[in-house]
């Protein structure tokens, strides 16, 4: 029941992770295409299974590993190197503190 609350609040700012993953499953779809690439080419060149990769196409569920494996044959890689990289700040102080610069904290001197 929650989940689908959110679904339906997250559909309404037009994103849902359904969508998220049919559209990542639609751009690798173009890729391929643009390659002139037939699925079954796409899947041996990934290392994929044939099934597998036209489920993706058709639902968008694959594996994790799977969608990278089919990335490093799209030469499309560098999508995955700046996921979730992005900082993110809760206020305008905590992006102040994070661009002052850092100050060496020294030890008490023993006497």
């Amino acid at each position: 029941m929650i989940n689908s609350i959110n679904d339906n609040i997250l559909s309404l700012i037009g994103r849902t992770p359904d969508l998220l993953i049919g559209g990542v499953a639609e751009r690798v779809k173009q890729r391929r295409l643009e390659k002139g690439w037939t699925q079954k080419m796409l899947a041996t060149k990934a290392g994929v299974s044939l099934a597998s990769y036209r489920r993706f196409e058709l639902s968008g569920e694959i594996s994790l590993r799977s969608l990278v494996m089919l990335a490093f044959a799209l030469d499309m890689t560098d999508e995955f190197e700046t996921l979730f990289n992005k900082k993110t700040y809760q206020s305008i102080d905590d992006i102040i503190k994070a661009e002052q610069p850092k100050q060496r904290k020294r030890g008490n001197i023993n006497e």
